[in-house]
């Protein structure tokens, strides 16, 4: 249990005692312990960053756009426990940018070259990859709902 508790440890900042500024990667969360009797969270652009504070004093962060925004933490009483600086940058894994002409693609090639929409693609190969992704979602999620009805079904499921 210690070993796990340890290997956790980078996951989890401490805002009380963190320097100005919270680092995420776009596209991704960071967990944040925030000191106690935090009541309201407010962030300064959404579309940068998000925040949700869950139970335990704990927030999350999750990196919505690229740049810089704030987020403050108040008490019950509108008194402010903490203002940090949220800075927002690129995803670090292994991407191949392709430009054809003045639009981009993005390829996250880990170890085989596979689509993936990063902003400030070109927009036909961003809307093109988010309908292919949306599109296997809802049939992934089409098919569930069958399974699931025919598992329900009376005669209890699969087609003789």
């Amino acid at each position: 249990m210690a070993v796990a508790g340890l290997a956790l440890l980078p996951l989890v900042s401490n805002a009380a005692g963190s320097g100005d500024q919270i680092d995420v990667v776009v596209d991704q969360a960071k967990l944040i312990k925030l000191p106690e009797r935090v009541a309201t969270l407010v962030v300064g652009n959404p579309m940068i960053a998000d925040v949700t504070l869950q139970a335990g004093g704990m927030m999350v962060v999750t990196g919505k756009g690229y740049g810089a925004t704030n987020f403050i933490a108040l008490d019950r009483e509108g008194a402010v426990l903490l203002d940090r600086v949220i800075q927002v940058e690129g995803p670090t894994d292994n991407l191949v940018t392709v430009y054809r002409g003045i639009d981009r693609e993005t390829y996250s090639c880990t170890p085989v070259c596979q689509r993936r929409v990063t902003l400030g693609d070109g927009a036909g190969y961003f809307t093109s990859t988010i309908e292919q992704a949306s599109n296997l979602s809802n049939q992934a999620a089409g098919n569930a709902t069958t399974a699931a009805a025919n598992s329900t079904a009376p005669g209890g499921g699969a087609a003789r």
